[in-house]
């Protein structure tokens, strides 16, 4: 059996088709990525001189985030815990929130030196740069002499 709507109230019929009709409670639509995750956007950029890895995470702390790096392979993880309680008269309102994800990178062997790798995060971004061994830097041609 199909439900049928009623069009005598066109107005009101219209506000309820439109509220249920539309994908409000879509959550792909609202808080994941196009890979359907919840996995932070990166960039990574080559420079001559280095790596930089670009993780957008609005909101967070720089405590949140662990950055690790074993057998060329660069983890940057973050897990972030929330809680709160409020009492109002005779009701109580508890939420909690938790957010966490794990990203790993495999560098390059023999380029990068892992010793000077370094962080930071400002303005909702973390900024890993990774520089690269002095050996893998491009270098300029040099003029042979002819005898």
């Amino acid at each position: 059996m199909l439900a049928r709507r009623s069009e005598s109230v066109p107005a009101f019929a219209r506000l309820f088709g439109d509220l249920f009709d539309r994908e409000m409670f879509d959550w792909n639509n609202f808080n994941y990525s196009d890979t359907n995750t919840t996995l932070p956007a990166v960039n990574i950029k080559d420079t001559p001189e280095h790596f930089v890895v670009e993780v957008a995470v609005p909101g967070m702390d720089k405590k949140d985030f662990k950055i690790n790096l074993k057998e060329n392979v660069l983890t940057i993880s973050s897990e972030r815990k929330k809680e709160e309680e409020k009492t109002e008269g005779s009701y109580t309102r508890r939420e909690y929130s938790y957010q966490s994800f794990c990203r790993s990178f495999t560098l390059p062997n023999n380029i990068v030196d892992s010793d000077k790798i370094s962080a930071k995060y400002e303005n909702g971004e973390l900024l890993i740069t990774i520089p690269k061994r002095e050996e893998a830097k491009p270098k300029e041609p040099r003029m042979i002499e002819i005898k």
